[in-house]
């Protein structure tokens, strides 16, 4: 009831934005599969047990108390994606660095979250040279298989390592030349602004929010 008491906190979000109430629901999903990493606790979990199997030598236990705490992961999980797109959807860059600042998080970790997201771009610069060189020096078949499964993943293997090699190589000297240029370990815009009262009334209002649900899921709302 609470994780559904939140999905719909974000679908309402969503519609708001303008971004559409299902959205998020739907990018999210991609999220879905590392929520795996938690099927063992179906099985290690003490609790009801619902049913038992033999796996050759092996014989496991599903209890209920593993497959509920296994879904409460996975909604969790698709629920912090959702929270995450939104984010992303409705607030430019900048403004999330600006917003970091005034939180007061520390430097290093927001230098960090700059560098990746200017690295996004250099690395997607250098995997477009590599895709087009490639084109380049190949001809077109008249077959549609392009070789085995083997001989394809050893070829996208050798193209990763080396769009590794040579990103990280680039980065080195665009890294050089923002020392030449004065980099002192932080980025800075025209845009830059402190947050306005209205902004810190919205997020006092947020974070007390927050807080009453967190109460009433775990005092009301039922969560067996």
């Amino acid at each position: 009831m609470a994780l559904f008491t939140a999905w719909l906190v974000l679908v309402t979000c969503s519609a708001t934005a303008g971004l559409g109430p299902f959205r998020l629901s739907r990018a999210a999903v991609v999220a879905l599969p590392f929520a795996i990493a938690a099927l063992p606790l179906v099985f290690t979990m003490q609790g009801d047990i619902i049913t038992t199997l033999a796996i050759g030598p092996f014989t496991v236990t599903i209890s209920a108390e593993g497959i509920r705490r296994f879904l409460s992961i996975m909604i969790g999980s698709w629920l912090s994606v959702q929270v995450a797109l939104l984010l992303a959807f409705t607030t430019p860059f900048h403004d999330l660095v600006d917003g970091l600042r005034e939180l007061r998080v520390p430097r290093i970790l927001i230098a960090i979250i700059s560098f990746m997201y200017r690295y996004l771009a250099v690395l997607a610069d250098e995997a477009s040279r590599m895709m087009r060189a490639r084109d380049a020096r190949s001809a077109l078949g008249t077959r549609t298989s392009g070789g085995t499964l083997r001989w394809r993943a050893t070829v996208t293997g050798r193209m990763v390592g080396s769009l590794f090699l040579r990103a990280y190589e680039r980065s080195e000297r665009i890294y050089a030349a923002m020392q030449a240029r004065g980099f002192e370990g932080e980025f800075r815009h025209l845009r830059a602004r402190a947050l306005e009262r209205v902004e810190i009334a919205w997020l006092v209002v947020i974070l007390a929010l927050l807080a009453a649900y967190e109460v009433i899921a775990f005092t009301w709302l039922p969560h067996q």
